[in-house]
């Protein structure tokens, strides 16, 4: 495999104005730390540092940073993007040496129909895209790739499942967790016709309740006016 190397320089400046200069420049702020060295503040080239990103092995590249007075060898640790512009913010780089064993996530792909799918009419969800193993830098794969086309309903795929060499690598996620699995389609249940009826039947209390208010005030003037008629007659007695 071909050395990519990313040229860099030491960065004295702090400050949102700095950075901001650099980027302009075609470089992103970057930390470089790990290993037997301290951490130090460099600059890298933008275009270079995007290239390995968006590569086929991403994060766990690995390159060669290209100080003015040393080189050493790294991969991205962890990285800060603008939410709008999409740009490269800040770039943490991990030292690494090629003798020592480390540990790094890789994505799982998986790929073919399942038979759930196809023949019992269920869904496939993939549940975990990565698993995390411990290798050597050299030996870090750029993805697990994993057949599930003979999952049924209710089969999974497990961390334990994927193809790792154990010579060279060794699984530091849970063997047991699940990473895809085929599932029954869920429909809501229809409710009896019965009970359809029932709820479309049934009046709201309110509105009774006002009915009746309204028979008992009409009932009332009712009874009022026979005892005004009553009282009228008492009048011409007298």
């Amino acid at each position: 495999m071909a050395q990519i190397i990313v040229e860099a320089n030491s960065r004295e400046e702090r400050g949102k104005n700095a950075a901001r200069r650099l980027r302009v420049a075609g470089q992103v702020p970057a930390t470089l730390y790990g290993g037997k060295g301290g951490a130090i503040s460099v600059a890298v080239n933008t275009k270079q540092m995007s290239a390995i990103l968006r590569s086929e092995s991403g994060h766990n590249t690995i390159f060669t940073v290209k100080l003015p007075d040393s080189e050493q060898s790294a991969i991205v640790k962890d990285l800060q993007v603008d939410p709008v512009k999409g740009v490269l913010l800040h770039v943490d780089l991990l030292r690494i040496a090629m003798d020592v064993r480390m540990r790094v996530k890789v994505p799982v792909h998986t790929f073919g129909e399942p038979q759930g799918v196809k023949l019992q009419g269920g869904v496939f969800e993939v549940v975990l895209r990565e698993v995390e193993i411990e290798t050597l830098p050299a030996d870090i794969p750029s993805e697990f790739r994993a057949d599930v086309s003979q999952l049924m309903i209710g089969q999974h795929l497990r961390a334990g499942d994927l193809p790792l060499d154990p010579k060279k690598m060794t699984l530091v996620t849970d063997p047991t967790h699940v990473l895809a699995h085929v599932v029954a389609l869920r429909v809501e249940e229809e409710k009896p016709a019965e009970a359809v009826a029932a709820e479309a039947g049934a009046a709201p209390a309110e509105p009774e309740v006002m009915k009746k208010g309204k028979k008992d005030e009409e009932g009332a003037e009712e009874a009022a006016a026979p005892k005004a008629e009553e009282k009228a007659p008492k009048k011409d007695k007298k």
